[in-house]
């Protein structure tokens, strides 16, 4: 950019001078290229020392001009000078030089008795070029600002959307990943038990170890495609939903030794997608913690569809720990639901709370009077589609 200012200044100046008679006026010499070419040479730093930049312009201008040589469009360097100083130096060094200008162009020579006296409009004349030469600058900064802070805004949001993302994409992967195979542990340690004295029922963990390694890689498949995939694109597999998967998930527990009772209170219909995922994953959750930490556990899932919320409830009465004690879910570590007493600090407390607050509905957790461990999530709803009433105990 120096470059091409120094160029412009300099061609624009002698092509005024051969053109433009001025008598009164020195010839430009080797002292008077040296000055135009000064302010313009300055720029070239422009970025690391505005106020010192616009300073060498000004002075050099200035001299040009006090000396008397011919004028031109000496002013062009001067002025993109000013322009970055007013966008990258402290207000006082721009305005002050405009002051400063104002005075020193119209008065200095006569001063030095170099030139007559500017008369008065001479000097409204440059007083409004100067306003108006401020008034743009000002206005470009503005934008400017204002385009910066656009951009950044931009930028933050589509950070924190991408941290959303992946909070999401984590918790998915966790939620399948530690029921399925918290199950496919279970079937596994069964299955060694009998494997010698009752193949049948080996045959039948094996069986189930398979169906849960199947089902954990379509999940898997399911959660990785929404980074593969460009667009709106759909899945290849959909997301789980709490009316359609809820016996899929019950069997499941079942077959690791967990009885469980559903009951659906309430109009069952349709959930807000978000909703019915977020349900769904917290009963699978808290299912994975009493097939993990309560061998031999009996659980009940409770479904109540509100007129305005959906509360998913599931209860376990221990299993194992009520012939010894911390060996209910609320006792696992690792992965597990917690700590008990306290409602619990693992990964997966930890998950489903994060869950239910991102849609604004909380999930108490810890033992339950009498013995076991319970799991209470409440989701507000946004809008619902109403179905034929579906309530009761399966």
């Amino acid at each position: 950019m120096a470059l091409a200012v120094g160029l412009v200044q300099l061609s624009l100046t002698l092509l005024a001078v051969h053109h433009r008679a001025q008598p009164a006026r020195r010839p430009l010499d080797t002292l008077g290229v040296a000055l135009l070419l000064a302010g313009p040479a300055a720029l070239a730093v422009r970025r690391r020392f505005p106020v010192i930049v616009l300073e060498v312009a000004f002075v050099s201008t200035l001299a040009y001009v006090v000396i008397g040589y011919r004028l031109g469009p000496i002013w062009l360097g001067l002025i993109v000078a000013y322009v970055n100083a007013a966008r990258r130096g402290p207000k006082w060094a721009a305005w002050g030089t405009l002051a400063l200008g104002w005075v020193s162009f119209l008065w200095l020579a006569h001063w030095l008795g170099r030139d007559r006296a500017p008369s008065g409009q001479e000097a409204l004349g440059l007083a409004a070029w100067l306003l108006v030469l401020a008034t743009m600058t000002e206005f470009i900064k503005v934008r400017r600002e204002r385009a910066q802070e656009a951009w950044r805004v931009r930028r933050e949001e589509a950070e924190r959307r991408a941290s959303e993302e992946r909070l999401q994409i984590a918790q998915e992967l966790h939620d399948v990943l530690a029921h399925n195979i918290s199950l496919i542990s279970v079937q596994a340690g069964v299955g060694l038990h009998l494997i010698d004295e009752h193949p049948d029922q080996a045959r039948a963990a094996l069986t189930a170890i398979k169906e849960a390694s199947k089902e954990a890689l379509g999940e898997l498949r399911s959660v990785l495609d929404v980074l593969r995939r460009d667009g709106d694109a759909a899945p290849l597999v959909p997301a789980p939903r709490l009316a359609a998967d809820l016996d899929g998930l019950v069997a499941r527990a079942a077959s690791a030794g967990v009885a469980v009772r559903v009951e659906i209170t309430g109009d069952e219909r349709p959930l807000p997608p978000g909703v019915d995922r977020a349900a769904f994953r917290i009963a699978q959750e808290a299912l994975t913690n009493v097939a993990r930490h309560a061998s031999g556990a009996a659980a009940t899932v409770l479904v109540d569809y509100g007129d305005d919320a959906i509360t998913v409830q599931v209860d376990d009465d221990g299993g194992a720990s009520r012939n010894g004690p911390g060996t209910g879910p609320g006792s696992g570590s690792g992965g597990g639901s917690g700590s008990g007493s306290g409602g619990g600090s693992g990964r997966g407390l930890t998950g489903m709370r994060e869950r239910a607050a991102a849609l604004g509905g909380r999930l108490d957790a810890g033992p339950r009077p009498g013995g076991g461990f319970r799991v209470r999530a409440w989701l507000p709803l946004s809008s619902w589609t109403p179905l034929a009433p579906g309530g009761g105990q399966r």
